[in-house]
């Protein structure tokens, strides 16, 4: 078994597992990073996209508004590739009591949370789509992140500084020697070795898994409910700003202009295991509804996918075990030397992205205490190398730099305008990735076809790549390979497209099994050799999927505290 060694492993390669690799290599201790799929493929990238102004919590959690108000401004300065200052604004619809509203300017104001209120005039001239006849309106100073760029700088940032990630690379076990913690063993999920990495310290980062992590180091009982949530993209920006309900946090209250689309969210429900979250119907309906209060006429414009993600909230007592939507938003730390008799292992669970960076710093700060170690946290000084001397994004940036690019490199998604060169940087990078890996870093498929046309085109480019750095394998074996990439690319994307197939976007479906079947019979293509599987790296190609019903939602249970009430009043 391949050895390596370490001051600390990190697992996880979300938001917050990113982040604490970073600050670790910022403080100057060398750390690996341990992912078992890509780089923010689990909460991290599964969201809506929202940079928190604090707004949403100046009422149910004071903390984390305040928290979420000051790291919005450090993200602002180090991610600004990342970031898209669109504003934001809470209204008071139709359909919501004005109470809260007072309620809302007053906790803004106690949590140092910026927030002005404006005329319902100024608010409609800012936004001609919102529903007329909302009764009041806030600007708050809400932004838009792409969460795979910001985890990708983050990455880049603490590899320049000599620490190591390696993806697809899943912990098996968790090691200790008289109390301590002392190894860390993973598979390579890509060529099915294992790896042993001595260390002096582990940090669970692992998210909604956290508690299947922690239990491989004999620490059970970590109690992280994994809140299961939909979101669905809109096929155009129906806002210009980020649009909240201002009413206690609820299904669907927000919209999100990303990039080239709008995003609605989120349902919130408790299930047992984050793998394969299944979206029902219902929840669909839902979402649209949802929409259809803020913004009048949004469930006629056509939605392009839908995604479930799975947030890490650590279990509540004063809450029921089901009621995911009112368990605390905020950070906990666990330190497995006093909890479990396990030194130099912690966990932490909680929190949002917005708020990552502060995870990092506090949990690495624990361990520097464990430590005797008086090296302190240096992230909100240096911008990621990817954002140093840029202004944050605007959706407007890809097209100008493909105008000044188009008479010699092809455009392979007209979407999202993604290049060839892109697409070959990528790979050039990553010479081992799936095509959706390529589709985090670069939007590849991401727009209103959902790669009808590009996921052939992209899938040429890839086998070329592969061609050229392996001449080695025959033809036969390459051909295998890319087919297999292309499939699972294509079926990943219209398992987003199938909840939602009515009006426009059933015939965007149709369309697009037409021109797969018509000029490749994709579906009757040989089955996928198990190397061909192995190169995706891909969970359910290897492992198998769960058979329907796939997400297993937790039953009521009843309150554990007869008297209990969340920080609202809410019982």
């Amino acid at each position: 078994m391949k050895t390596l060694s370490t001051d600390v492993v990190v697992v996880g390669g979300g938001a917050t597992g990113a982040g604490i690799l970073r600050d670790l290599a910022m403080r100057g201790f060398h750390a690996i990073l341990l992912e078992r799929a890509d780089i923010a493929q689990g909460t991290s990238g599964r969201f809506h996209g929202l940079l928190h102004s604090g707004g949403r919590y100046v009422v149910s959690d004071p903390r984390s508004a305040t928290e979420c108000a000051e790291e919005n401004l450090i993200m602002r300065r180090i991610h600004a590739d990342a970031v898209e200052e669109t504003g934001g604004l809470f209204v008071v619809t139709p359909e919501d009591p004005l109470d809260f509203s007072d309620k809302f300017i007053n906790g803004a104001k106690d949590t140092n949370v910026p927030c002005e209120e404006i005329s319902v005039a100024q608010a409609l001239k800012m936004e001609p789509r919102l529903n007329p006849g909302i009764k009041r309106a806030f600007a708050v100073e809400d932004g838009a992140v792409d969460g795979w760029r910001m985890c990708w700088g983050l990455i880049e940032s603490a590899r320049a500084l000599g620490s190591l990630t390696l993806t697809y690379h899943k912990v098996t076990e968790i090691l200790s020697e008289n109390g301590n913690v002392s190894a860390v063993i993973c598979h390579n999920e890509r060529t099915d070795e294992d790896i042993r990495i001595d260390c002096r310290a582990v940090i669970n980062a692992a998210g909604p898994w956290a508690g299947q992590v922690a239990a491989m180091a004999g620490a059970h009982g970590v109690d992280v409910v994994p809140g299961r949530g939909i979101m669905i993209a809109m096929n155009h920006r129906l806002s210009h700003r980020v649009i909240n309900r201002c009413i206690h946090p609820a299904d669907g209250d927000i919209i999100v202009p990303a990039h080239t689309v709008s995003i609605i969210g989120t349902t919130d429900k408790a299930v047992e295991n984050p793998d394969f979250l299944e979206i029902e119907h219902d929840e669909v309906i839902q979402m649209l509804n949802a929409g259809e209060v803020l913004i009048p006429g949004f469930k006629k414009s056509r939605a392009i996918h839908v995604w479930a993600g799975a947030r890490p909230l650590v279990k509540d007592s004063r809450v029921s075990s089901t009621d995911t939507r009112h368990m605390s938003r905020g950070m906990a730390i666990i330190d497995h030397g006093e909890r479990d008799g396990i030194a130099g292992m912690f966990t932490i669970a909680g929190g949002k992205l917005t708020t990552y960076r502060l995870m990092a710093k506090n949990v690495v700060d624990a361990l520097m205490e464990h430590w005797g170690e008086d090296r302190p946290c240096i992230t909100e000084t240096e911008a990621v190398p990817s954002a140093q001397g840029k202004r944050t994004h605007r959706n407007s940036d890809r097209l100008a730099k493909v105008e000044k690019t188009r008479d010699h490199d092809s455009v392979i998604c007209e979407c999202e305008l993604v290049t060839r060169s892109m697409i070959e940087e990528q790979l050039s990078a990553q010479p081992e990735a799936n095509l959706d890996d390529v589709r985090r870093q670069t939007r590849l498929g991401m727009g209103p076809c959902q790669g009808t046309f590009c996921a052939i085109r992209a899938a040429g480019v890839m086998h070329e790549v592969y061609r050229r750095n392996s001449e080695h394998e025959n033809n036969a074996a390459a051909a295998d390979r890319t087919s297999t990439m292309l499939r699972l690319f294509t079926t990943n994307r219209f398992d987003g497209v199938y909840p939602l197939l009515y009006g426009e976007q059933m015939r965007e479906a149709a369309l697009n099994q037409w021109i797969l079947q018509g000029t490749l019979d994709i579906d009757h293509l040989p089955a996928p050799s198990e190397p061909a599987k192995q190169a995706t790296g891909d969970l359910g190609l290897l492992h198998g999927r769960p058979q329907p019903p796939k997400t297993q939602v937790i039953k009521p249970q009843p309150v554990s505290m007869t008297s209990a009430t969340n920080e609202e009043g809410d019982k």
